[in-house]
């Protein structure tokens, strides 16, 4: 596997770690080969195919993520399952369109629990990568395959990582890998560069009757006028700052922007029982090495 990484991008040049600490994100263009990417690709058309969506119907949404917060969604910290678009159903709860075109996303395990992904996901590109980044002893916390559908791929709206993955001290950070060209068109990334200074707004935890809460830190808004398009090509990786202000908006394109993010964090940190995401004792956290 490491051999499909561009062996120029397994270390980060001084500019380049500057320019991410100036803006809080960094897009590393070509840094997995079209090859990978299909296999990624491949494997999520087959895991979509296996997917029985009689069982369970659970939509992801980030403008009532309190309220779409079932148990499904709570459990899946440990494992694969399947999130639908919001538009996916109709009125009388039918799919308006194939299966395989309306998951919103799988998560949230896939770096430990499928082979394909796992591969992908433990380099010692990645390694370097994350060692680059000043992680000691990073592990893996949570992956994601987001489809963003053709027509229907839902906004997530502005948010920071860091909202949903806390640590003492804050430590995550996102790793985005675009398996498809992400243009304005198809709903590309945006985010607020030097947006990462502005400190923790809120985080996402469990409630104490069940479900989840927003807990508030900062009410101040975003500064939404700030925020500027990140169109990378297939291959690419962006790097996100677990405090940097990103967002996508609506897919109403006739083309899909399939994506993979990985999440890190330092296992040295504290991650609290809170959090929302939470996994098995089975189920350890572990690093790039398998």
């Amino acid at each position: 596997m490491s051999s499909e990484v561009n062996p120029l991008m397994s270390k980060l040049l001084p500019e380049q770690l500057s320019r991410y600490e100036r803006d809080g994100f960094l897009v590393l263009e070509d840094f997995v080969t079209a090859e990978a990417c299909d296999r990624l690709r491949e494997r999520a058309q087959k895991l979509v195919a296996a997917f029985d969506p009689s069982e369970v119907r659970s939509i992801f949404s980030t403008h009532e993520q309190t309220r779409t917060s079932d148990d499904y969604f709570l459990g899946s910290g440990d494992k694969i399952r399947f999130f639908f678009e919001e538009e996916a159903f109709d009125e009388k709860g039918g799919l308006r369109q194939a299966k395989e075109h309306s998951i919103n996303k799988i998560g949230h395990a896939l770096h430990d629990l499928d082979e394909v992904f796992a591969e992908f996901s433990r380099t010692p590109d990645l390694a370097a990568l994350a060692s680059d980044l000043g992680y000691a002893r990073p592990v893996l916390i949570q992956s994601m395959y987001i489809f963003k559908q053709p027509n229907i791929g839902g906004e997530v709206t502005c948010h920071q990582d860091a909202t949903f993955l806390y640590t003492e001290p804050l430590s995550v950070t996102g790793l985005w890998f675009a398996l498809e060209d992400a243009s304005l068109e198809n709903g590309c990334l945006w985010a607020i560069p030097g947006g990462h200074r502005l400190g923790l707004k809120k985080r996402f935890v469990r409630a104490k009757d069940g479900g989840t809460r927003f807990e508030v830190l900062d009410e101040s808004a975003w500064p939404l006028d700030q925020l500027v398009p990140l169109e990378v090509k297939k291959g690419a990786l962006i790097i996100l700052h677990g405090l940097l202000p990103h967002m996508s908006r609506t897919n109403r394109s006739p083309r899909s922007r399939h994506a993979y993010t990985l999440h890190l964090i330092e296992s040295g940190c504290e991650y609290p029982a809170t959090n929302w995401l939470q996994r098995s004792p089975k189920l350890p956290l572990r690093s790039f090495e398998f």
